[in-house]
């Protein structure tokens, strides 16, 4: 995780940083056709998956079918699917009378997300490292610059879909597919408490560690870039444990 500078200008999506805002008509035609071809149950799965993901489904928040169908525009059978992935993934938990909700982490849940990331992430770094081509390294490097344009913008979404998007194309490139499904189902646990930290943390002081990896990845050294990676997830995950800490509840630490 890298430091966020708290603000309210929201000047520029994920697309814009990722792409430097630069999108040829061919491209925008071939995104809108192959849109049209994935079925409607996944395009809902997907989209409320990544507001759970990047918190915009806050923790603690209810979810009702009729809000996601109003959110969505789509109908009750592909939303009740959505949810019913979404729960078996952790994401969402069934409460009495048909509620949902999204989960409020606890200090020991955060505890355990912290045991699996630091396993999981520097071993699936340290593969990518050795398998990262010029190509993907200048992927990372445009991350990681989107990075430091959310955080010079003060954006909060972007800077969260840019770090996890920074995090996936290292599970990618580690072509470890066990390893790299169970890493990033972890984000969907974290994910929505993570937006409120970020939302509220200000400016921070905290070591690059991005920079590092890239750093290490370039100069072909394995174990520099695991050691890095792991820096960067307990950085992040301390921060997080830090907060609920002090605010005793996940629901306080909204509040607050």
């Amino acid at each position: 995780m890298r430091r966020y500078e708290d603000g309210a200008n929201q000047k520029r999506g994920l697309g814009a940083l990722m792409e430097g805002g630069l999108t040829t008509v061919h491209q925008t035609s071939k995104s809108d056709e192959n849109q049209r071809r994935i079925p409607v149950h996944q395009k809902v799965y997907t989209q409320l998956r990544e507001a759970v993901l990047f918190g915009e489904l806050a923790p603690g928040e209810a979810v009702t079918i009729q809000g996601l169908i109003e959110r969505t525009g789509a109908g009750m059978t592909p939303i009740r699917e959505a949810i019913r992935r979404l729960t078996s993934e952790g994401a969402l938990e069934f409460r009495g009378n048909r509620r949902v909700v999204v989960p409020m982490l606890s200090v020991a849940d955060i505890e355990e997300l912290i045991f699996l990331r630091e396993t999981l992430e520097p071993r699936l770094s340290e593969r990518a490292a050795r398998r990262a081509t010029a190509l993907d390294i200048r992927e990372l490097e445009g991350l990681d610059a989107g990075l430091d344009e959310a955080i010079a913008q003060g954006d909060v979404g972007a800077y969260l879909r840019c770090n996890y998007a920074f995090h996936i194309k290292f599970y990618s490139v580690a072509k470890s597919p066990v390893l790299a499904e169970i890493a990033g189902g972890l984000w969907l646990r974290f994910g929505p408490s993570m937006r409120v930290v970020c939302g509220r943390m200000g400016t921070q002081n905290l070591p690059d560690n991005h920079k590092k990896a890239l750093d290490a990845l370039r100069a072909g050294d394995e174990t520099a870039v695991a050691a890095a990676i792991r820096q960067d997830v307990l950085q992040g995950m301390k921060q997080l444990r830090d907060a609920l800490e002090n605010a005793s509840s996940t629901g306080e630490m909204i509040d607050s």
